[in-house]
Order: structure tokens, then C-alpha cells, then sequence
């Protein structure tokens, strides 16, 4: 057990990170975290930042020697680098390995049993029109690596789209469509000797290929489905001896829970849980990798919807304050692009009338 007091790294500068910083602080544990020079909100809210390339040896080394325990808050990480330091990672290096790589991630999954979307390897536009023949269109070609909200995909609606698509110029896989009712995830927080805890599945709403809002209780299908989701989801972290909070999405759809992807680490959809839960992703993050004890995941209110706060919105983000039900969070960006992440607002909602709260 790491006893507060100790130092907790984190590889990365983003959001996520910012809000583990936060959490840790609050346990008492000190944060360095290490990610490469840029808009590192990290930064804004820890004891101390690293500006070091990824591929920088004696930097990452230095790192996780003023460490006691070191975990991810984004997965584009590079994992080669990682295995230097692998004793002292929570997760390993090879859950981020295998969630890099969608093609890997897939047929991981499949060997557990997992169902996903049909798929086919794509190296050159030969494979993509025999994937094309063999999937059907409409389809998405995705990089099998680094896109994210959207980025590093594009929808095919026939083979003469695809014939006449600017392949781009690394490996892709192209996905067959599925017919759903509503997408959502399944997260959850393992301990090193097994102990897993989870959070209930919020329904997710997506725009433009980003995640808009989470909503609790989802819909009926997600309750019905939600239990064999979860199986494969601690099939994964029992597989990888992970350590951590693991997110898998889903798609639910008539023959039961599809899954779409793996993130090893705190999620968006997850964002709910600092107000809505009785403890968040973010603190039961710190307690798996310090061996503490995981903290109850219960939703501590009728309804739970978090929004995200995308590009220009967050000028007006601060009307929000003037709604009892809601909690802002800002997450220091210094600009606003369309399609940025640029803070969430979660709202714990009760029946007119009822004064729990």
C-alpha cells in the first residue's frame, strides 16, 4: 500500500489528468506528472510538471524514480517507452498496448468471448474493397491507431467511395455498420488482488463523433444488457491483471451488448461520478493503484446528466451557476476550437417536490 504522504505520476497533461490530480491531492498523496511541452492543464494543479519527450529515456527514468506508483490519463502514450518502467506502472503497459491498436483490441476482445461490429484489416486499397465485398456499405474506415472524437475516420457509403478515398498512409480497419438502440459504458476500478468495483452505465449521446452528454438511469435495454457487458468488461481487466479504471463501450442492440472500444483509464462518460456517485472515477483511480480500498460507486441521485462543454461554449459555460442542480467544471484550456473539450457540467436532479438533496 502506498500510504498518503507518497507521490503519484501521471502520464499526460490533459483534463483527465487534471481532475486525478485533484483527487489525489485531496487523499493526501503528491503528483508529478510528465507529458510533452504544450497546454498541459495538468500543470495548473500539481506539485510538479515534466516537459520531456515521450522517447526521452533518462527524463521518463528520472521520472518514475521520484515516483512511487505511475498511471495513464490518456492512451496515445507511445508503450514501447513504457516498458522501462513497467514496475512501477498501474496498468501495465500491455493494456495500453492492445488499446492502441483497434485491430489488436478486437480480436482480444473476440477471444474472450466479446462480440463487436464485423471488421476487416485494411494495409491497402486491395483490402479495403475486399473488406467492402465482405462487410457491405455503409462502413467506417478508422486508423488502427491515435483517432479519437471522431478524428481518424471516415464513412464509406459505397464502393465507389471507397475507390475513391485518399487512403491515408497508415494501417486501418474497416468496420461494418450495427443496427443499435443507444450506446453505453461499462466502468470499473480493480484493485491488484482482484477486488473490482463498478459504476452503473450511463447512456451516451454523441454529436459530430464526440461525446455530448451521459445520462442515469439509462435506457431499459442498457439494464437488460449491462450484466454480460460487465462480465466481458472483468474478463478484460482479469486478463491484463489490470490495475486501475477501465472503461469499455458498448453498443446495445437487439442480440445483446456489442462492444465498440477500450480505454485503460478514467473516461468521459465517467465524469458524472465526481457529484453522482458516492465516490468518483477519479478518487477510486488513486485508491486502486495505492491499494486502498475502492470507494462505493452508488448514484447518489435520482437522475444524473453530465454535458460536455465543447469548443466556444465555455464563454457562456458560467450561466450554469445560476442552476442549483448543476456543477461546472472548467478545465483551464487557454483556447476554445470547435470540438475541443472544454470543461462538463454534471446536474443531479430529483422529482419536483423531493428535498433529499
Amino acid at each position: 500500500m502506498i500510504k498518503p504522504g507518497g507521490t503519484i505520476g501521471i502520464l499526460g497533461g490533459g483534463q483527465l489528468g487534471r481532475m486525478l490530480a485533484i483527487s489525489a491531492a485531496q487523499l493526501g498523496y503528491r503528483v508529478i506528472a510528465y507529458a510533452p511541452a504544450g497546454d498541459a492543464v495538468i500543470a495548473q494543479v500539481c506539485n510538479e510538471y515534466i516537459a520531456a519527450d515521450w522517447h526521452d529515456a533518462d527524463a521518463l527514468k528520472a521520472f518514475a524514480d521520484a515516483c512511487d506508483v505511475v498511471t495513464l490519463e490518456f492512451e496515445n502514450v507511445p508503450a514501447a517507452p513504457l516498458d522501462a518502467i513497467a514496475d512501477k506502472l498501474a496498468p501495465h503497459p500491455r493494456a495500453l498496448a492492445i488499446a492502441q491498436d483497434r485491430l489488436a483490441e478486437k480480436r482480444f476482445v473476440a477471444d474472450l468471448g466479446g462480440t463487436s461490429a464485423p471488421f476487416h484489416a485494411v494495409d491497402s486499397r486491395a483490402d479495403l474493397l475486399a473488406g467492402i465485398e465482405a462487410l457491405g456499405t455503409p462502413a467506417i474506415l478508422k486508423t488502427r491507431r491515435d483517432g479519437y472524437d471522431g478524428k481518424g475516420q471516415w464513412r464509406i457509403g459505397s464502393r465507389e467511395e471507397a475507390e475513391a478515398l485518399d487512403l491515408p498512409d497508415t494501417p486501418c480497419i474497416l468496420e461494418g455498420f450495427v443496427q443499435f438502440e443507444c450506446e453505453f459504458s461499462v466502468i470499473l476500478a480493480r484493485r491488484a488482488d482482484g477486488t473490482v468495483a463498478f459504476w452503473e452505465s450511463s447512456q451516451n449521446g454523441h454529436e459530430d463523433g464526440i461525446l455530448a452528454r451521459s445520462t442515469l438511469p439509462g435506457a431499459a435495454i442498457i439494464g437488460q444488457q449491462v450484466g454480460e457487458a460487465r462480465r466481458l468488461a472483468q474478463a478484460v481487466a482479469d486478463k491484463l491483471s489490470y490495475v486501475g479504471v477501465l472503461t469499455l463501450e458498448f453498443f446495445a442492440s437487439e442480440s445483446g451488448p456489442i462492444f465498440n472500444e477500450m480505454a485503460p483509464r478514467t473516461h468521459n462518460s465517467g465524469h458524472w461520478t465526481i457529484e453522482g456517485a458516492a465516490t468518483s472515477q477519479f478518487e477510486n483511480q488513486v485508491r486502486a493503484i495505492c491499494g486502498l480500498p475502492l470507494g462505493d460507486t452508488r448514484r447518489v441521485a435520482p437522475r444524473v446528466v453530465m454535458e460536455n462543454v465543447i469548443g466556444p461554449a465555455a464563454a457562456t459555460a458560467h450561466e450554469a451557476l445560476a442552476d442549483p442542480a448543476a456543477h461546472l467544471h472548467l478545465y483551464g484550456k487557454t483556447d476554445s476550437p470547435e470540438g475541443r473539450k472544454m470543461g462538463h457540467i454534471t446536474r443531479l436532479e430529483w422529482p419536483e417536490g423531493d428535498t433529499s438533496s
